[in-house]
């Protein structure tokens, strides 16, 4: 099942309570946690590891949507079924990757621009085809003190408005994931002007290529310090800094914006976000979340593998998956990890 209506396939992914798994991880990528845990990693593995994801009970009562990489996309499980359409089967939407990934961006030291748009248009359609409603494209911005260039800016920007055109001409809702980074010494007020700068030049962009901001989601970092920064701040100040960024500079029109964990943990990601939700300030469009290791992580070290181990893993997952949405409505409290443990 793939749904047309973009309108509404962004206002459900954005349901109350609900967000998304970013389970996108190249297979290079997932392969290194895997051998880190010393589970072989194979096609066979990586797909074990997301049916495990994707088959947990209940799991639609948290999650709307399901990011995966192009290997996932294709593959199916030991009973031929498309691992997509054990998402689809209980109403959970299924997203790709679009991008082909950060690239050094010519003429500047450290900084990186997003490629991917030669033959998107094919990719799309064939994504459609797979039961893809939705895809994501990742700009990252490094921050130094002449860092990011006016250059990155733009051209990451560029990017983003010819990725949400071409999506939304395929009837597949665009989700722009903006992505500050949290390495290095920088202030969380210069991680606010940041993140700022990036939102602002690309809704310019967005603007001039005649994207229609009510069908596509924003995927934001929160507004944190550099994690080498002398001076962190409290969890209260991370998130009025988030949430007044994003009140500078979103339009209204917008249905959502999921959050981004980065590297931050788990616990930190769950606190983080359910302070954000529970500031008073007025929220025009819903804060949700597109959460990747700090949802997997926990259920992966307890899975390790091990086909015995399937239900302790969606456990694992499950549990996080309820406190994560419970902070999406500014409800999580710290005696949920209690009872779980």
């Amino acid at each position: 099942m793939v749904v047309t209506d973009l309108e509404y396939v962004a206002k459900a992914l954005v349901s109350d309570g609900k967000g998304i798994l970013a389970a996108d991880e190249p297979p290079e990528t997932l392969g290194k946690r895997f051998i880190a845990l010393r589970i072989a990693s194979s096609a066979a593995s990586r797909r074990d590891y997301r049916e495990m994801l994707f088959t947990a009970p209940q799991m639609a009562r948290f999650i709307s949507g399901v990011i995966v990489h192009d290997e996932t996309l294709q593959q199916k499980n030991s009973r031929g079924t498309p691992l997509t359409t054990l998402l689809t089967q209980h109403s959970i939407l299924a997203g790709v990757k679009a991008d082909t990934g950060a690239k050094r961006l010519a003429g500047s030291f450290g900084e990186t621009v997003t490629e991917g748009l030669d033959g998107l248009r094919d990719r799309l359609r064939a994504y459609r085809q797979f039961g893809a409603s939705f895809a994501t494209w990742r700009g990252v911005y490094r921050i130094e003190d002449a860092l990011p260039s006016a250059t990155c800016l733009h051209v990451n920007a560029h990017a983003f408005a010819r990725f949400a055109a071409l999506s939304q001409e395929e009837n597949v809702l665009p989700v722009l994931e903006v992505d500050v980074q949290m390495d290095g010494l920088h202030t969380i007020e210069r991680s606010e002007q940041v993140t700022g700068d990036a939102l602002e030049t690309t809704f310019d962009e967005l603007y001039k290529q005649r994207v229609n901001l009510g069908a596509i989601l924003v995927a934001a970092n929160m507004v944190v310090p550099g994690k080498d920064c002398p001076r962190q701040a409290s969890v209260n100040e991370t998130a009025n800094a988030t949430l007044r960024c994003f009140r500078r500079i979103v339009p209204l029109i917008v249905p959502g914006i999921a959050l981004l964990c980065g590297r931050q943990s788990h616990l930190a990601g769950t606190i983080l976000l359910n302070a954000i939700n529970k500031l008073h300030d007025p929220k025009p469009w819903k804060l949700t979340f597109s959460f990747g290791r700090a949802l997997q992580d926990e259920a992966l070290q307890v899975w390790l593998g091990n086909r015995e181990y399937v239900e302790a893993g969606q456990s694992a997952f499950l549990h996080r998956a309820r406190c994560v949405s419970a902070a999406a409505m500014g409800r999580y409290e710290a005696t949920m990890e209690q009872a779980a443990a």
